[in-house]
């Protein structure tokens, strides 16, 4: 999902800041709601284990350029279910930034633009969570559907971020949706993947509900809302 290099010019990335600050602002309310329900340190375990998952998912997982962009198994509704929307996004923002500072300088100039791409679309997964799982659900007992559900409105906004990035850049053209379309097409394969591994992990985190009180994983995990 990294945007390529040049396809927005400098100017135009005034407004990849603006984003960026916004979804940073919002990602800081999450986490000060975090550290009220679980404390610090149970925040500070969850955001670094979510890091090394997502460097591990950007830098060793496959990936493959595709279009404007690349496709990669970013499984951010793992990271939701397990951990909760505040470590998660600490997770995919820290991890693409030491990705980039260490294998990609490259894509450093982006980053405001990248970030965004990854942290509205949580974002939204949450909202969707809280409508379609009921309050009396943990996750650990999710059905596929429900699984599917959140793994499509992840990598659907993915994919509908990277669309406005790409043309708000290069234009509106024949050229550019096309593109777009063999990205996109690409990408919503990831979405039948990913409920497949969100259930086997969910089906190994139900294994280990004597770890509901470890602060490791987020309340909602073991627990009933």
């Amino acid at each position: 999902m990294h945007i390529e290099p040049g396809l927005v010019d400098s100017a135009k990335m005034v407004l990849s800041y603006a984003t960026a600050a916004a979804s940073a602002g919002y990602l800081g309310k999450l986490t000060l709601e975090s550290i009220r329900e679980q404390g610090p340190l149970s925040l500070v375990q969850r955001a670094i284990i979510s890091t090394v998952a997502v460097f591990s998912f950007f830098e060793i997982f496959p990936h493959y350029p595709i279009g404007p962009s690349e496709v990669h198994f970013i499984l951010g509704s793992t990271l939701f279910l397990l951990f909760g929307a505040a470590p998660a996004g600490i997770g995919l923002a820290l991890g693409l930034l030491l990705q980039g500072i260490f294998f990609a300088q490259e894509d450093l100039p982006q980053y405001g633009m990248n970030i965004t791409t990854l942290l509205v679309p949580l974002f939204g997964l949450q909202a969707i969570a809280r409508r379609i799982i009921a309050p009396g659900t943990a996750y650990v007992d999710l059905s596929y559907r429900q699984a599917l559900a959140l793994s499509t409105a992840f990598q659907a906004g993915v994919v509908g971020w990277v669309a406005f990035w790409v043309i708000y850049g290069s234009g509106f053209s024949a050229t550019t949706l096309a593109s777009l379309a063999t990205f996109g097409g690409a990408y919503m394969l990831v979405v039948l993947g990913e409920p497949l591994v969100d259930l086997a992990v969910l089906a190994l985190a139900k294994s280990l509900r004597g770890w509901r009180n470890s602060g490791l994983f987020t309340p909602r995990l073991h627990r009933a809302a």
